[in-house]
């Protein structure tokens, strides 16, 4: 750490008493490097109650003069190299999200235990053996997420009544042995994903979790076969019913007529197995996903690539998607309203990737991901009229001020979280169809030419990211799914058109259910470079994975 280098973004934050600042990228990690660690004058600006330092392998430690940010509410130091967190962490008693992941972590702080007004943890992809004993004084934890770790065992005091607003755990990618029926005491738990770990059981006590809502434990070794295969397709009420019977069998066995009973319940099971699947059948019938490959098709919509984006924003990820329903009610405003929280959540609010929708059938082929200089990358932003990369960024800087100083807020708007994410860029990323028409200007905005509206049937989505290839199959994953459920909500409520998009101004009912829940995604924008010295995965990458069908079913 040095004083020796003064750095504009910290002295900004000073002089305009901000509360909130972001500090990323490449231009932030070369700084870092050379003064050896962040300045000491970022721990001065005691106003932050949200400080982000990211995507900074440089970064390898976290000075202790961090407690001095008392008032921070949200610590985002993710993607970086962090091999240790200062113990002084605990000091930060107003802080409610903490963000580690993408690290080297080996392990927590124990004064992470002394953090009582934390909400969100999340210590994904770190190199974590274990988590901290005292996890249930932190009782306001509402997520925790230790994903992708070496976590062999839970804390036994994780599952304490005392964290009654604990209510997503996820734990997949560890090495976790057992799960212990303790789990029952999370009262508010609603979405458990321990997959691909190292169960052998799933303790019976879990179905006593009133809300449980969702639960994963695929990829783990299962002694009971059955329980093994209804994990790998069934939904979780059916899983939560198999688990609750053979809770009520054990405590029979217990009781001295276990005989008796065990015949009953068989009989019931025998009895109730073919309704049960018939159910299930019933329940995958009303939302249905095909996966068509059809990327050597003479036809197929192609995404040629530019070489030069691989030191811009180098994976991109497309897919054509059909039968979304968007016409009835306000089926086009959720999924909007879905577009969104991913971008707030599993995107990192655009700073990790970034979603574009658009009507497939006003996009012209092929396509080509290419970078231009701002002063001539021109595009047609949403409701807006057609102008420079540089005037638009100027524009939504300036309206980002106004909407700071009419609210009378110090913090950092939505807008400027994401518009420096292209600083000291020569060139920008664009999308550009077949009229050379740009029509995606990532992370910024997509075009009005391509716009989708309530009469928009087939959709091409694009997902980019600067950060890596499987981020953007990740959100690309998680939208697909939001769609199929979107669908199928629509065609299970059979909302009515609005006269929105109706040439006579009727209102109609909406599609029938078996076709309106119908979603088939076309995997047929393969990428293709330009030049070929390096390998497209190498620079791109595309949607080329499997898309399974039960990943979609199953939910």
């Amino acid at each position: 750490m040095t004083n020796m280098e003064k750095w504009p973004e910290i002295e900004k934050a000073a002089t305009e008493q901000r509360r909130e600042l972001v500090l990323q990228g490449g231009g932030v990690d070369k700084r870092i490097s050379s003064c050896g660690g962040l300045p000491s004058s970022l721990y001065s600006l005691q106003l932050l109650n949200y400080l982000e330092v990211s995507q900074c392998p440089s970064l390898t430690e976290i000075h202790v003069e961090i407690q001095h940010l008392t008032n921070l509410q949200s610590l985002v130091l993710c993607r970086n190299k962090l091999a240790s967190v200062p113990d002084v962490i605990g000091i930060l008693k107003s802080l409610k999200v903490l963000d580690l992941s993408v690290n080297n972590l080996k392990c927590l702080p124990q004064g992470l235990t002394q953090l009582k007004e934390l909400n969100t943890l999340n210590v994904s992809c770190n190199c974590l053996e274990g988590l901290p004993d005292g996890l249930s004084q932190c009782t306001k934890l509402a997520t925790i997420n230790v994903s992708k770790n070496q976590i062999t065992a839970f804390p036994p005091d994780l599952f304490s009544e005392r964290l009654d607003l604990l209510s997503t755990l996820v734990a997949s990618d560890n090495s976790i042995q057992e799960l212990s029926g303790e789990i029952c005491k999370l009262s508010a738990l609603k979405v458990l994903d321990v997959s691909n770990n190292k169960l052998s059981e799933i303790p019976s006590d879990l179905s006593d979790c009133p809300k449980l809502k969702e639960i994963n434990f695929k990829g783990n070794k299962l002694s009971d076969k059955r329980l093994e295969k209804m994990v790998n397709g069934c939904q979780t009420k059916s899983i939560l019913e198999y688990l609750r019977g053979k809770g009520r069998g054990r405590r029979d066995e217990e009781g001295g007529d276990s005989d008796k009973k065990k015949k009953q319940q068989q009989h019931k099971k025998k009895k109730g197995k073919v309704r049960e699947e018939q159910d299930e059948v019933e329940e995958l019938n009303k939302m249905v996903v095909r996966v068509l490959h059809v990327s050597e098709a003479p036809t197929a919509l192609t995404v040629k690539v530019n070489a030069e984006v691989k030191d811009v924003r180098p994976y991109l990820v497309c897919c054509l998607v059909r039968g979304m329903s968007l016409k009835p009610g306000n089926a086009l405003k959720r999924f909007l309203m879905a577009q969104t929280k991913l971008h707030d959540d599993l995107c990192g609010r655009r700073t990790i990737a970034t979603i574009a929708t658009h009507d497939a059938q006003l996009v012209k082929g092929p396509l080509v991901y290419d970078v231009r200089p701002p002063t001539r990358l021109k595009v047609v932003p949403l409701g807006r009229r057609e102008m420079t990369a540089v005037e638009l960024i100027r524009q939504l800087h300036l309206e980002a001020d106004e909407l700071r100083k009419q609210k009378k807020r110090q913090n950092v708007t939505g807008l400027h979280k994401y518009l420096q994410l292209l600083e000291g860029k020569s060139v920008y990323p664009c999308l550009v169809d077949a009229d050379g028409d740009v029509i995606s200007f990532p992370p910024i905005t997509n075009s009005e030419k391509t716009k989708i509206k309530k009469t928009t049937t087939e959709l091409l989505i694009e997902v980019t990211s600067s950060t890596s290839l499987q981020t953007c199959k990740d959100v690309m994953d998680a939208l697909i799914i939001k769609m199929a459920e979107l669908n199928k909500f629509t065609a299970e409520h059979q909302e009515e058109a609005g006269s929105d998009g109706e040439e006579d101004g009727a209102r109609q009912p909406a599609a029938d259910a078996e076709t309106s829940s119908q979603l088939i995604v076309q995997q047929e924008t393969k990428p293709e470079l330009v030049k070929e010295p390096l390998g497209w995965q190498d620079v791109l990458g595309g949607y080329t994975h499997v898309l399974k069908v039960q990943t979609y079913q199953g939910r």
